[in-house]
């Protein structure tokens, strides 16, 4: 596949410069993925260390509307992949990569059947694989769940999916993608994704101290498998980060407002079960019927602003 040389605002190769700039341009993708992994953890650490998580430090994150994450993991969560990838995105491609990065991050003109299709096939995904799991019928939820529903959608989206997609589907994706192409590409990412969650099944977000051995590990076979699904729906949107964004946080929110009405009865391990099988049949139907391109388009129309390895060799 052919990849492209960065834009870069001076008259020497970012990745021939010396010292840390030079590094930055040489290896984008090791230091976003560090830097992601280093900041959110470091910001998660008195959290998973306080009394919402192991009790090493005698003191509790205040409840804000009904859980203590939204001052324990999302400071950290932004500090992480969106952070991460502004930093290199900065250094390495400076202000027109800045631009192009803000441009993908804003680019709602997509055609509504994809807002259609995101908003209505997550939730509908998710309760018929819940109801291949457990035997059980879905109920309908109340109408004040339903209500909440497209407001909570809106709260995920400026809470999960910002603080994420810009740095795993927008800034790691494409470059990986480039490097190794879509289907094995994909298969890097998600498990760094989902290792990146690791020390908050140390709180009270992953059940702490409830949280069983196998928890973590379906986690990231999941979060490889719905990577292959985000993959898909960023390419056919050529880009879109909003729709990427969609389609991750429509599984929060319907994991968090309407999945226990849908199922009163069920256990919460069969939520992580049914996204497991409903994004793992997914992501087979996408490699199959995409011959594994998963929607990428063509080497020669890849975007020319990612910073991704230089000038025109094949790989």
């Amino acid at each position: 596949m052919t990849t492209h040389a960065p834009v870069h605002d001076g008259h020497t190769a970012p990745n021939a410069r010396p010292g840390l700039r030079g590094s930055l341009g040489r290896r984008p993708l090791t230091w976003f993925f560090t830097l992601a992994f280093a900041l959110s953890w470091a910001a998660w650490t008195p959290y998973v260390l306080s009394e919402n998580g192991l009790g090493v430090l005698h003191f509790g994150y205040p409840v804000i509307g009904g859980t203590t994450q939204l001052l324990g993991v999302l400071p950290g969560a932004y500090l992480g992949p969106i952070l991460s990838a502004f930093l290199v995105t900065a250094a390495t491609a400076g202000r027109a990569g800045l631009r192009a990065w803000i441009g993908r991050l804003t680019k709602f003109r997509v055609n509504w059947r994809w807002y259609a299709l995101a908003i209505l096939s997550v939730p509908t995904a998710l309760t018929l694989a819940t109801s291949a799991v457990s035997g059980r019928a879905p109920a309908l939820p109340s109408v004040a769940v339903l209500a909440a529903y497209l407001p909570g959608l809106v709260l995920q989206m400026v809470t999960t999916g910002l603080a994420e997609e810009p740095g795993w589907r927008e800034f790691a994706m494409p470059r990986l993608q480039q490097r190794y192409g879509p289907a094995l590409g994909t298969l890097v990412l998600g498990p760094l994704w989902g290792l990146w969650h690791f020390p908050l099944f140390l709180s009270e977000w992953g059940n702490w101290p409830h949280v069983s051995w196998t928890t973590p590990l379906e986690f990231v076979a999941t979060t490889i498998t719905f990577s292959y699904v985000m993959t898909w729906v960023f390419n056919r949107t050529g880009g879109s980060l909003p729709l990427a964004m969609l389609v991750h946080t429509g599984v929060n929110n319907f994991m968090s407002l309407a999945w226990t009405q849908t199922f009163p009865s069920l256990a919460s391990g069969y939520a992580a079960h049914a996204f497991l099988l409903s994004s793992t049949a997914a992501a087979l139907v996408l490699l199959v019927a995409t011959r594994g391109r998963l929607g990428c388009p063509p080497a020669t129309e890849a975007p020319r602003d990612l910073g991704a390895p230089t000038s025109r060799a094949s790989s």
